[in-house]
């Protein structure tokens, strides 16, 4: 099932509005009627009490009228005319209001997903928003990716739910199925990110996105374990992040060199101070060399080989280079080598 970011209301909300201004157009009516009570008749002779006047309110309002209480003065008659009868269809469309608006929701809902539908080409398929699909989706969002373009694929209601909050389409289904990953136009998507808890239904999921793509879709997956990541590579994923060995490094600097750790969590942690970025080359840098450039350069991406600007040798930018940079992600702006 295909659920898109809900809009903003509160349906119970409007539920109770509904409710509060029944109720206090009931106790309006039964007030003009009860100080105008010497204008109506009872059926047996004895005047119109106060649980009179609320009878006669509720089956005037709901259109029932049994005729056992009715105006005879040209005032009661009058008000009836002017107050009462536009009261009772004001009555029935707060009724029918919710009626409405939940049709009206769904026949929204329905031309805002084939509206999404149309629309959808060039987007981001996460499988699983656990963790590390969590922080994947914010590190796409840090580097300007937009929300419309990542749908979340995800079968655990609370994680999905938790996606939705965060304004993502989502589909509540598990995505090993083939029929799932169609729901999501995998054969448009740029990319599919794979982090899913295990190492066998990422296994999975990366040969059913080949079969359905054909190898076109770029496909990173997360493993748990290290021996797995050749076998994900097998399957035809493109990259393979080892979520244990890249941990024990972590967990090896913080002992031996404990100010690497610290900058590489400012580096990995969205928002806190540097970030990674990569950008195209300008024309004006063609010819330059690296360390010359305003931005920290620590390598560049060329021709499908990352070249590093930390080498013996100097490294030129060429027409076509990505450089790959150091920058401030509190502020978005570069960090300079002056």
């Amino acid at each position: 099932m295909i659920r898109l970011p809900a809009l903003a209301r509160n349906p119970l909300q409007a539920i109770g509005t509904r409710l509060i201004a029944a109720v206090g157009l009931i106790l309006f009516i039964v007030t003009v009627v009860y100080l105008d009570r010497d204008g109506y008749r009872d059926g047996n002779g004895d005047g119109l009490t106060l649980l009179d006047c609320f009878y006669y309110t509720v089956v005037s309002l709901s259109t029932t009228g049994y005729g056992d209480i009715t105006p005879v003065t040209p005032e009661a008659r009058l008000i009836n005319v002017l107050l009462i009868t536009p009261a009772r269809v004001l009555f029935l469309i707060i009724l029918v209001g919710t009626t409405l608006q939940v049709l009206t929701e769904q026949y929204r809902d329905s031309v805002r997903l084939a509206r999404w539908r149309k629309k959808l080409n060039n987007h981001i398929i996460v499988c699983g928003y656990g963790t590390k699909g969590r922080s994947a989706v914010r590190a796409l969002i840090e580097n300007g990716t937009d929300r419309k373009a990542i749908i979340v694929v995800e079968p655990d209601k609370n994680a999905a739910r938790q996606a939705l909050s965060d304004g993502l389409v989502v589909i509540e289904d598990s995505s090993t199925s083939s029929a799932v990953l169609t729901q999501a136009h995998v054969r448009d998507a740029q990319a599919v990110i794979i982090a899913t808890n295990s190492d066998e239904a990422a296994v999975l999921i990366t040969l059913t996105v080949r079969q359905l793509t054909g190898g076109k879709v770029r496909i990173i997956a997360a493993a748990r374990e290290d021996e797995n990541a050749p076998l994900l590579k097998q399957s035809g994923a493109h990259h393979v992040v080892v979520s244990s060995s890249n941990a024990g490094r972590l967990l090896g600097l913080s002992t031996s060199a404990p100010p690497l750790i610290d900058v590489v969590e400012d580096l990995l942690t969205p928002g806190t101070g540097m970030a990674l970025a990569m950008r195209s080359a300008l024309r004006a840098e063609v010819g330059r060399l690296t360390k010359d450039l305003s931005e920290v350069v620590i390598a560049v991406y060329r021709r499908g080989q990352i070249e590093s600007a930390a080498g013996p040798v100097p490294l030129t930018v060429e027409t076509g280079d990505m450089l790959i940079y150091i920058k401030d992600s509190r502020s978005g702006d570069h960090v300079s080598t002056a």
